[in-house]
């Protein structure tokens, strides 16, 4: 029999436009063939919803989309979309069979994931039966998305006499979640035996990215067929017996599933929320050259425009290198010198500071004039402010509130130093359009440029070091301790830990943007900003 992946980039709230599109795929899918057609789960309203789902209006909403589908699809062609189903006084995260023109069957999630990202146990009921139906001879069992990655759903499948096993998911990417997928649908098939197509959404949500990268997998556990990631489209399989073929992607590596992941995230960012492009601050600096270079990708050129403030403690060399990568790019360019208005901050705060030295008071104020300069602009044209502060600098607060903090967008918040260099690098070597970033950019001390012959590690340890702890501290959440037994010297290590943990409530006033490691800023760790936990070394 043939079958058909819907691999869509849906929009969270639009129930009219995503029940569209589903249809438009019901119609394609059955034109060529098809007899059944698998949606991403929640593809009726978008993931995650979030407390979207509690409202009775929206739910009302996406069950009435759920049942006009039902009229308006196929009626030879099976459908199966997922939903937010009131029933009898609960709430499930559910997936419909669509066919004949109605709701055939109703399968509702088992497994809620309640880690990480995920809080599904707040708003939805767990199911407890199985769901299994009937096409092209071939008895297709439901999990949905959290089902694969324990024991028990899919066992019911197989029970209730499922032959293959369709999950419908929403599954955000991080770093090497493709590998971690198949190995949770590899499980499920030596659990029962029973092979697996996976679908899987594609598209930016807030801080979430999808990558698609749907896949079926066969009943010897090996991959049968790839889609590819990042891409939308609706995918064909043929299916004989408990064996596949399809599409034969391959995989992106990981850094350019890593920067394809931050392309489509400000694309999805920008366009679902209606901005008519973006500003963003270019200092001549490794971090704001890589933000351009994603913007510019993501959006096109002519709908980012790229404003260089300079002090007058701005190198020349970054006013040209950053004057030269916005030609090599082909984005709209300006130079608003920033003395003026920083001198008319002084004077008029001449008299409350008079006897006290200069510090990085007047540091921050060059930062929080080019953050109100960006959001003019913002609010003149209509565009987001994209920030530039990589996930190392946010983690220690090396970063100023209202400055250059200010934005609607934070693209590398979950991209570390030594990360940014490698995504550099990676987008010059790109053959279609590489070279973009001048190779000065790159090899350059990275400086905030606040005061004289100033460099980053004069706060900060060596962006190796520094990395290594943080991704020890912050993403496995090592003790002190730990940390120093791997080597690293100890009043380093307490000195991050302490600017980690002094930087809460600054990370708690950053814009949101995308996430691309298994713990991020935000969504993933969550800390109080008021707390007099101290990690001890000894």
């Amino acid at each position: 029999m043939k079958l058909a992946i819907a691999q869509f980039n849906l929009t969270v709230g639009d129930i009219a436009g995503n029940a569209a599109r589903l249809l438009a795929a019901a119609r394609e899918a059955d034109a060529a063939g098809a007899e059944l057609l698998l949606t991403p789960e929640m593809s009726i309203c978008g993931y995650p919803a979030e407390d979207l789902v509690l409202r009775r209006d929206f739910t009302e909403a996406c069950d009435a989309a759920v049942r006009q589908l039902a009229a308006d699809a196929p009626p030879g062609l099976a459908l199966v979309v997922g939903y937010p189903e009131r029933s009898r006084g609960s709430l499930f995260n559910a997936a419909a069979l669509l066919r004949g023109g109605q709701v055939e069957a109703v399968y509702r999630k088992h497994h809620l994931p309640n880690h990480s990202v995920f809080d599904e146990q707040r708003v939805f009921d767990s199911g407890q039966t199985a769901c299994v139906f009937t096409c092209g001879g071939v008895k297709f069992g439901l999990n949905i998305c959290g089902d694969i990655w324990d024991p028990g759903p899919a066992t019911r499948a197989m029970e209730a006499g499922a032959e293959w096993l369709l999950v419908p998911n929403a599954s955000p990417y991080h770093l090497n979640k493709e590998r971690e997928r198949v190995a949770a649908a590899r499980s499920r098939q030596l659990e029962t035996g029973l092979p697996v197509i996976y679908a899987n959404m594609v598209g930016g949500q807030d801080e979430l990215v999808f990558d698609g990268a749907s896949f079926a997998l066969g009943a010897d556990g090996e991959v049968a067929a790839q889609c590819p990631a990042w891409q939308e489209g609706l995918f064909h399989f043929e299916l004989a017996g408990d064996t596949c073929t399809g599409p034969q992607a391959t995989l992106p590596g990981e850094d350019a599933a890593v920067y394809d992941a931050l392309v489509m995230a400000v694309r999805d960012y920008v366009g679902k929320n209606g901005f008519r492009g973006v500003h963003l601050g270019l200092s001549g600096g490794i971090d704001s050259a890589l933000t351009l270079a994603i913007a510019t990708d993501a959006l096109g050129a002519d709908r980012v425009h790229a404003v260089m403030m300079p002090s007058d403690y701005t190198a020349e060399i970054s006013v040209e290198d950053a004057s030269d990568m916005a030609k090599r790019l082909g984005v709209r360019y300006s130079e608003i010198p920033i003395k003026p208005i920083f001198d008319a901050f002084r004077t008029q705060l001449a008299g409350e500071f008079a006897g006290r030295e200069p510090d990085t008071t007047e540091e921050n104020l060059q930062a929080r004039v080019r953050g109100a300069l960006l959001m003019a602009l913002s609010n003149k044209f209509g565009t987001l402010v994209l920030t530039t502060g990589n996930k190392s600098e946010m983690a220690v607060g090396y970063a100023t509130l209202y400055g250059d903090m200010a934005g609607g967008f934070a693209v590398l918040a979950d991209v570390a130093k030594t990360r940014v260099y490698r995504l550099a690098d990676y987008r010059n070597r790109r053959r279609e359009t590489g070279g973009v970033i001048p190779l000065r950019i790159i090899e350059r001390p990275p400086s905030a440029e606040l005061r004289p012959d100033q460099t980053d590690q004069d706060s900060l340890p060596p962006y190796d070091v520094l990395d290594a702890i943080l991704a020890a501290y912050v993403e496995r959440d090592m003790s002190a301790r730990a940390i120093v037994a791997l080597g690293f010297d100890a009043a380093t290590v307490k000195k991050v830990i302490r600017m980690v943990d002094f930087a809460e409530y600054k990370r708690r006033q950053s814009p949101p943007g995308p996430r691309i490691t298994p713990r991020n800023f935000g969504k993933d760790r969550r800390y109080p900003i008021t707390s007099k936990y101290r990690p001890e070394l000894a």
